[in-house]
């Protein structure tokens, strides 16, 4: 018989999820920062057990949601049999009281009562419809929560998911919140504008000294500036766009966090001494932005040729494209060294984060 993983009895794993192509980097967050044991990865989700379970969790920068695990299975049979599993596993494979204590230890309680509600969510071809794992799933949960909780269709207090993705479904109740994912500093967006944990995964990658400078030459909303404030206040970062309306909006999202320079400049020729910059990190406009290959081309050879001149010797790129070609064609003409690349997946297209070295 197809049997889910259970939690040991004496503490729950957890499991994050993140945008697919950066379990790399999020494990490696969740190692350095939590000391978690990571026991596996999968396209977008992390599996860990923290050495403590407490509210920093709530902390990770580059995962945008974290569950604790209360089942899983990776040997679904696609069938009708599959619902009954999935009422079965929810009903009698948790430890709830114990999860709901948990859950309240990390959240704090609301001043009313307590709400609660699930979450179905179901990618492939299987031979039922996800109102019927939902259905299921609901009835696994029945009686699960104490009689003075009350189901809200938004904004509960705890919410449970279950997520079927081929033959694997997981089952998770939902220690972080929206602002996990959209950031209480973002105030205001820009079109293509880049997501938080993407920015948290450049900084990371970018390895900044602790005294370094760090430069976005097209800061945008200023994303990749702010996730480098949250993690050290006091940073010394450079930023500035072309753009006015980007300029007005990164110092609006900044403003709780502190006030990096910002100016307006062409990322081409930047008013900057040689040899200044420890890290630079950025998100160049996509191809789709500017619509001819040769004009990003053109950008990508003439921003890497002034990054160059600005950086320390041995300092670091993290340039995020949807055109690889163009960048790594670039590179070479400046003779970087390529650390790593990791592709993306945003917005259902493929993008690509990559990592230099100046030689």
């Amino acid at each position: 018989m197809v049997r889910p993983t259970r939690p040991p009895e004496s503490s729950f794993p957890c499991y994050a999820l993140t945008v697919p192509g950066l379990e790399k980097v999020a494990a490696q967050e969740l190692e350095e920062e939590l000391e978690a044991e990571v026991k596996r990865t999968a396209e977008g989700l992390v599996v860990f057990r923290p050495k403590r379970l407490d509210k920093s969790v709530l902390q990770l920068r580059t995962v945008e949601d974290v569950f604790l695990l209360l089942w899983g299975s990776d040997r679904l049979t696609y069938r009708a049999d599959d619902l009954e599993l999935f009422e079965r596993w929810t009903a009698r494979e948790p430890d709830w009281p114990k999860a709901l204590q948990v859950h309240r230890s990390i959240r704090p309680p609301p001043r009313g009562r307590p709400t609660f509600h699930l979450v179905t969510q179901m990618h492939g071809e299987h031979g039922y419809r996800r109102a019927d794992a939902a259905k299921a799933f609901a009835k696994g949960l029945a009686g699960k929560f104490p009689e003075s909780w009350r189901y809200a269709e938004e904004n509960a207090d705890c919410e449970v998911w279950l997520t079927i993705d081929g033959a694997s479904a997981v089952c998770g109740l939902r220690l972080s919140d929206r602002t996990m994912r959209h950031r209480t500093y973002k105030q205001e967006h820009l079109p293509a504008s880049l997501r938080p944990v993407v920015a948290a995964a450049m900084v990371r990658l970018a390895r900044l000294p602790h005294h370094g400078v760090l430069l976005d030459p097209m800061c945008g909303a200023g994303t990749i500036l702010a996730e480098r404030l949250a993690v050290q206040p006091r940073a010394v970062l450079l930023g500035g766009d072309l753009e006015p309306a980007a300029l007005l909006a990164a110092k609006t999202n900044l403003k709780s966090l502190g006030q990096p320079w910002l100016v307006r400049w062409d990322a081409r020729q930047l008013p900057i001494r040689s040899g200044s910059i420890d890290r630079i990190a950025t998100n160049p406009p996509f191809g789709r932005q500017l619509g001819d290959p040769e004009q990003i081309a053109s950008l990508y050879r003439r921003v890497v040729r002034e990054a160059d001149r600005v950086l320390v010797p041995e300092g670091r790129a993290v340039f995020l494209v949807s055109d690889i070609e163009a960048l790594e064609l670039a590179a070479r003409t400046v003779k970087w060294k390529k650390q790593e690349r990791l592709r993306l997946r945003l917005l259902g297209h493929p993008s690509y984060l990559t990592v230099w070295s100046k030689t």
